[in-house]
């Protein structure tokens, strides 16, 4: 699986010896709040459970560099986030190449946070601005459109498309919830059996003799 740079989110699914039924690449906008990571390209990801990722590493999109190269601002510390996140595909096998990048001090930070990443170093929160953020109108209804297309294809976009809209904070809140909700249901179901299992096991009353 390849992953292209961060400003035009674009995900290509390589299949080696058969044919997979659905479009083999993803194009969408990306979002400085990560919305099209975790409700397209992970879902995706995690679905086609890749052997391997190579990612191309491009950093225009890191603090440091024109508008017009990509309309972004994001931190390195951001790009170290990303590369974690990609860290959970493929049992780590995670290969970047650096693509390139105009400014020589914004490339090396970006770097440095994704190969602290690669190294399992403990990454420095990121801050209430960037978790509190939300993509914005146009980014949302190109994602939903990207979302609608390819989710016949890749079942795993349905439990997300109610997402786009929501900033990182927001999402992890849902996430948060939807897991108390299924531990609590199993937890009921455990023990309606058990329960019905001491039912089963008490000898029955015998009736008196006439």
């Amino acid at each position: 699986m390849a992953v292209k740079e961060i400003y035009k989110m674009e995900v290509c699914m390589f299949f080696r010896g058969f044919e997979k039924s659905g479009p083999h690449c993803i194009s969408g906008p990306a979002t400085p709040g990560g919305a099209e990571g975790r409700t397209v390209v992970m879902p995706v990801a995690n679905e086609f459970a890749p052997d391997v990722v190579l990612v191309s590493s491009g950093f225009d999109a890191v603090e440091g560099h024109p508008t017009p190269l990509g309309g972004y601002n994001l931190s390195a510390k951001c790009f170290g986030y990303l590369t974690k996140q990609l860290m959970g595909l493929a049992g780590g096998r995670v290969v970047l190449a650096l693509e390139g990048g105009h400014d020589l001090t914004a490339i090396c930070d970006a770097s440095e946070a994704c190969v602290s990443a690669l190294l399992g170093n403990e990454l420095d929160p990121l801050p209430d601005k960037v978790l509190q953020q939300r993509s914005n109108v146009n980014a949302i209804h190109s994602m939903e459109k990207v979302i609608e297309t390819h989710s016949k294809y890749w079942r795993s976009l349905q439990r997300f498309s109610s997402t786009v809209g929501y900033s990182l904070l927001e999402a992890q809140k849902c996430e948060n919830e939807e897991a108390e909700t299924v531990t609590a249901l199993a937890s009921l179901s455990v023990g309606v059996k058990h329960a019905e299992k001491r039912s089963d096991d008490e000898p029955m009353e015998e009736e008196p003799p006439l």
